[in-house]
C-alpha cells in the first residue's frame, strides 16, 4: 500500500512537472527576444538554477558525495538534455519541438530492452513501430524526405534520446537523493549550455536597463522550472520506469501545442496533428502492458 501511495504521489508530481514544461517556451524567448539569444538564455537560467539549489546541496552534500557515479553522470546528462531542448525551442516551432523529445518512450524501450536486457512486452515493440510511423509523418508533412528540417527540429530529437539514457541510468541506480540530484542536473546543464551558448550565438553585450529585467526573469524560470519542478521531477524519476515517466511528461505536449497555437499563433497542419497523435498513441502503447500485468501479479499472490 506505501508503495502504491508513492507511485500515486511520484506521478503526479510528473504531470504537474509537464504541465508546468508546457509553458517553458515563454520565458526562454522572452530572454532570446531581450537581449540573450540562441543558448545564452538558456545559460543564464541554468546559472540561476544552481544557484538557488546551492545552499540545499551542500546541507545534502553527504548522501550526494556516497551517491553512484553513474547515477550523478546520468543526471548531469539528463541536464544536458534539457539544455537541447530548450535551445530547440528557440530555434524551432515549440508544437514540433515538443512533439520530437516525446519520442522518448521509443528511444526509452529500446534502451531498456537492448542496453538493459529488461523483458519488453510486444506491445512495446509495437509502440515503437507506430512511434516510428508517426515521428515520419510529423517530420516529412511538407512532401519532403522526414528528416529533421532545421536546428530546432534536430535539437528537438536529440534531447529526447538523451533524456532516455539519462532517466535509464537514474532508474538504475536510484540512491541519489532529490535535491542533490537537481543540483547536478543544473550542473549539467551549466556545463553543457556554456559549451553550446558560444556556437549558437556570439557573446551579448546588455545594457544595465536591459541586464536587470532579464536577470529576474532568469532568476524566476531558473528557480521555479529548473529548481523546484526539478527536484519534484528527479524524486519521482527514481520510483517509475523511465518509460512511464516519458508518457507522464506528454501533459508538456498538450499544453505546450495549445499555449503555442493561442499565444505565438504557431499552429499545427492536419498531417502534423495526425503524426503528433500517432506518437501521443505509441506512448499510450507503451505503457499499456505495465498497467495490465499488475491485476495478473496481485492474484497470482
Amino acid at each position: 500500500m506505501h508503495n502504491d501511495r508513492i507511485t500515486i504521489i511520484a506521478t503526479l508530481l510528473v504531470i504537474g512537472t509537464g504541465s508546468l514544461w508546457g509553458f517553458y517556451w515563454l520565458p526562454v524567448r522572452h530572454l532570446a527576444a531581450n537581449g540573450l539569444p540562441g543558448a545564452w538564455g538558456t545559460l543564464a537560467i541554468v546559472a540561476m538554477a544552481a544557484l538557488v539549489l546551492t545552499p540545499a546541496a551542500i546541507r545534502a552534500r553527504h548522501r550526494l558525495l556516497r551517491s553512484s557515479p553513474v547515477a550523478l553522470a546520468s543526471i548531469a546528462l539528463g541536464g544536458v538534455a534539457f539544455v537541447l531542448y530548450s535551445i530547440g525551442l528557440v530555434y524551432g516551432r515549440v508544437a514540433v519541438v515538443v512533439l520530437l523529445f516525446f519520442l522518448t518512450p521509443v528511444w526509452s524501450t529500446l534502451i531498456a530492452r537492448y542496453g538493459m536486457g529488461w523483458p519488453t512486452p510486444w506491445l512495446r515493440m509495437l509502440a515503437i513501430v507506430v512511434g516510428v510511423i508517426g515521428l515520419g509523418v510529423v517530420l516529412g508533412a511538407d512532401g519532403g524526405l522526414p528528416l529533421p528540417h532545421g536546428l530546432g527540429d534536430w535539437l528537438g530529437l536529440s534531447s529526447g534520446l538523451l533524456w532516455a539514457i539519462a532517466t535509464t541510468g537514474i532508474r538504475s541506480q536510484p540512491e541519489t537523493g532529490s535535491v542533490g540530484a537537481a543540483f547536478v542536473f543544473a550542473l549539467g546543464a551549466c556545463v553543457g549550455a556554456a559549451v553550446l551558448a558560444p556556437v549558437f550565438e556570439p557573446l551579448p553585450s546588455l545594457a544595465i536597463e536591459a541586464a536587470i529585467p532579464a536577470f529576474g526573469w532568469a532568476l524566476a524560470t531558473g528557480g521555479l522550472w529548473w529548481g523546484l519542478s526539478m527536484v519534484c521531477l528527479m524524486w519521482a524519476t527514481a520510483r517509475l520506469e523511465p518509460a512511464r515517466v516519458g508518457i507522464l511528461l506528454m501533459a508538456e505536449v498538450l499544453v505546450g501545442v495549445v499555449s503555442a497555437a493561442v499565444i505565438a499563433g504557431e499552429h499545427l497542419a492536419p498531417i502534423e496533428i495526425a503524426g503528433g497523435l500517432l506518437v501521443l498513441s505509441a506512448g499510450v502503447l507503451e505503457v499499456w502492458p505495465v498497467r495490465t500485468k499488475r491485476p495478473a501479479t496481485s492474484e497470482a499472490t
